[in-house]
C-alpha cells in the first residue's frame, strides 16, 4: 500500500490482540474458511504448526500468474525485512511501529484502509480517495464473483 496506493490481497485489515492481520488469510491459516478458497490454500500451503505455515509444493514463476512483477517484489522485499522474524517478535514490531493497530483487548476491530494510508504518510485527503478506490475495487470483485 505504501508503494502503490494498493494492497496486494484486498483481503480485509483488523486489529488482533497480537497485531494486525489480514482477517481472511488468518482464517485460511486456521482452517475456518470453506470452498475453493481453502481448497487452494491446502494445496499450496501447510498445516499451521507452532505459528508456522510453508508453502509445500515446488513452483516457479508461471505458477504465480496472478502476482504482478511489482506484488513479487514487494514480498521479497517484506520477507527480508521481516521474515527472521518469530510470531513474537513481528507482535512487539507491530505494536510499537503500526498505528494503525489499537488493542481490541480480546476481540478483534477493523482496520479503516485510510488509517492505514495516514499512518504511512499520506495527507488526508490522498489518504480517502485511496480508500475509497480499494473499496470499489472490493465491490467489483464482489460482483464478478457471482456472475
Amino acid at each position: 500500500m505504501s508503494r502503490y496506493g494498493v494492497p496486494i490481497s484486498f483481503d480485509n485489515l483488523v486489529s488482533m490482540d497480537h497485531g494486525p492481520v489480514l482477517s481472511r488469510t488468518l482464517n485460511l491459516i486456521n482452517g475456518y474458511v470453506g470452498g475453493s478458497g481453502a481448497a487452494q490454500w491446502d494445496e499450496w500451503m501447510s498445516d499451521r504448526e507452532n505459528h508456522d505455515v510453508c508453502v509445500k509444493k515446488s513452483f516457479t514463476r508461471k505458477d504465480l500468474n496472478e502476482l504482478s512483477d511489482a506484488d513479487l517484489a514487494v514480498i521479497d522485499s517484506v520477507w527480508a525485512q521481516f521474515g527472521r522474524m518469530d510470531q513474537w517478535a513481528l507482535r512487539d514490531y507491530t505494536h510499537k511501529n503500526c498505528p494503525e493497530w489499537v488493542d481490541p483487548k480480546g476481540s478483534s476491530l477493523g482496520i479503516e484502509e485510510s488509517t492505514v494510508f495516514t499512518a504511512i504518510g499520506r495527507s488526508g485527503p490522498e489518504a480517502t480517495k485511496l480508500a475509497q478506490s480499494i473499496k470499489t475495487q472490493r465491490e467489483l470483485d464482489t460482483i464478478f464473483s457471482r456472475l
